[in-house]
């Protein structure tokens, strides 16, 4: 008889040591990455384009590694995407030294690939536990971000005055660093993410009585997407991400427009960041206590007070007020969201139609992304709260639907 909580000890703490080393090199590339794109294509416009090849890649590449983990199992397509993911860091750290635009932005591709990867990791911790336990599973995966957002940024300076010692441009000791990182975290999965979490799924799902999966069954994505569950779960995660990066993306410029100094950003920022990991462990008990629903009810509530209170005079106490509940309500999204979907799959649809949310979540990040600019060009900030909170207020409504729907059954 297997010890499955041993098990699930084990591979969650892998998972959760894997996702602070990737989150750390993650964020140290992400820091300089507009500053390496802005010198290597001699045009401060395409700052940006370093970040936004990041999320297509990421967001194209969640459905790849869905397809993939589902043949080959996690641990291979987690190994497989950060390795990818080490030799872009090298690739792009490579094409700052050649001072090639183009090259820089192939290494940034594989880095995308990896970073999708290590966001399904979020499932495979789900694969080892027990329904009533996934939603901590998950969020104790998704917590090892914060200390990655904390580790990453006092990473950058150390680094890049290494690479300066070598004789090398500064900006490329953040992607060596990264490399490091993400090779580190290659081994974590290879050696310690056993046995394979796909296998333990199939194995408490066959023991589980009261599910009515069944662990072979395999039905299309698109009849999974017409459940009633299945569109509350994707759509809490989906709009809960557009709406965040509507909100985030445009705040700094807003800020510096406003007068306000880089220290001052960095407060607002900095809360932002906090709320979206620092509360993971809580989100993920109050989805296994009272349920998915309620968290992402919460979450979506949530997000609607931030975009409100982000329309208030603009000031560093308001504005961080604002961003930090905007993570938070993310967070609450994404946790109750994650889990209420997994819940509604067998072991065999879980990898494909977990990529295909994640493709979902990428491709809202990018159009979140390029939406923020242009209502901001358009219409200004305060206007981008207003609509900030008519978009929180469709998962709120769904979730509220399928709650009285799912309690009177």
């Amino acid at each position: 008889m297997r010890d499955y909580a041993a098990i699930a000890r084990k591979i969650s703490r892998a998972l959760f040591s894997a996702q602070v080393v990737v989150s750390s090199g993650l964020i140290m590339m992400t820091t300089v990455g507009a500053i390496a794109g802005a010198e290597l294509s001699g045009r401060a416009r395409w700052a940006g384009v370093p970040s936004a090849v990041v999320l297509l890649a990421s967001a194209l590449g969640a459905l790849v590694w869905g397809f993939i983990m589902e043949r080959s199992g996690r641990r291979a397509g987690l190994v497989t995407g950060l390795t990818l993911g080490a030799a872009g860091a090298v690739l792009a750290g490579g094409a700052l030294v050649a001072t090639n635009f183009w090259v820089f932005l192939g290494g940034l591709a594989l880095v995308g690939l990896a970073q999708a990867a290590m966001l399904l990791g979020r499932y495979a911790a789900a694969d080892v536990h027990p329904v009533q336990e996934r939603g901590r599973a998950i969020a104790n995966v998704v917590v090892g971000g914060t200390i990655g957002a904390v580790i990453g940024p006092l990473l950058v300076a150390p680094t890049g005055q290494l690479a300066v010692a070598a004789g090398l441009n500064e900006l490329v000791g953040p992607y060596a660093g990264a490399f490091v990182l993400l090779s580190a975290a290659a081994l974590v999965i290879f050696f310690l993410l056993r046995p394979e979490p796909a296998g333990i799924r199939r194995e408490l799902a066959a023991q589980d009585a009261a599910s009515d999966l069944v662990p072979g069954k395999k039905r299309p994505v698109i009849q999974i997407m017409r459940q009633p569950a299945g569109v509350v779960a994707t759509a809490a995660m989906v709009i809960g991400q557009l709406v965040m990066v509507i909100l985030m993306v445009i705040t700094s410029l807003y800020m510096k427009q406003n007068g306000s100094t880089l220290g001052q950003i960095s407060i607002v920022i900095s809360a932002h960041t906090f709320g979206m990991f620092a509360f993971s462990i809580i989100s993920g008990r109050l989805a296994d206590r009272f349920g998915r629903t309620p968290v992402i009810l919460a979450g979506s509530v949530t997000l609607v007070i931030a975009c409100l209170g982000s329309m208030l005079p603009p000031s560093v106490v308001t504005l961080a007020g604002a961003l930090f509940l905007l993570g938070l309500g993310w967070n609450f999204c994404f946790v109750g969201g994650s889990a209420l979907l997994t819940d509604q799959l067998t072991p065999a649809e879980q990898p494909r139609m977990q990529g295909f949310n994640d493709l979902l979540v990428g491709l809202a990040s990018a159009l979140g992304s390029l939406a923020s600019g242009f209502i901001f060009a358009t219409a200004g900030y305060r206007p981008m709260g207003v609509v900030g909170a008519l978009l929180a207020l469709i998962p709120f409504s769904l979730a509220l639907w399928w709650w009285r729907v799912s309690r009177k059954t």
